[in-house]
């Protein structure tokens, strides 16, 4: 699979790592056809900067929001401020929904990297992302 987004979502999701750095950021993707045309920054509701958690209610909000306006939610995003984009073993661990995208942003170099994952039992497989452009609406 290849994670298809625009590069609108990318910088919003860069930005937002920034803003909250030294805290990890976490949020959802949402999209239509194939293709994330929407973030949804969220609250890491533990404040910390080596994980995140999402308060179930915040999620269920984006997720109804989504579905409202014709997406589907298909990544969960959170940065690493300080190390590289690749799974933590607590990333891994907590990564149950096969069939989701796990998108991180590192902060570990002055440009900011962005990479996608498919994780499925404890199996991590890169996962290409392709720059697409295109309407936000």
């Amino acid at each position: 699979m290849t994670l298809r987004i625009n590069q609108e979502i990318i910088e919003a999701m860069v930005a937002h790592a920034r803003r909250e750095s030294p805290i990890e950021v976490c949020g959802y993707l949402a999209g239509r056809d194939g293709v994330v045309c929407k973030h949804f920054a969220m609250t890491n509701t533990d404040q910390e900067a080596e994980h995140f958690a999402m308060d179930p209610k915040e999620q269920f909000t984006v997720v109804r929001t989504a579905r409202e306006l014709g997406l589907r939610v298909c990544a969960v995003y959170h940065s690493h401020p300080v190390t590289p984009a690749r799974p933590s073993a607590e990333d891994i661990r907590l990564a149950f929904d096969p069939t989701t995208s796990y998108v991180i942003v590192s902060l570990a170099n002055d440009e900011a990297t962005v990479k996608s994952f498919r994780i499925q039992k404890g199996d991590v497989q890169p996962e290409p992302i392709e720059i697409v452009p295109g309407d936000l609406s």
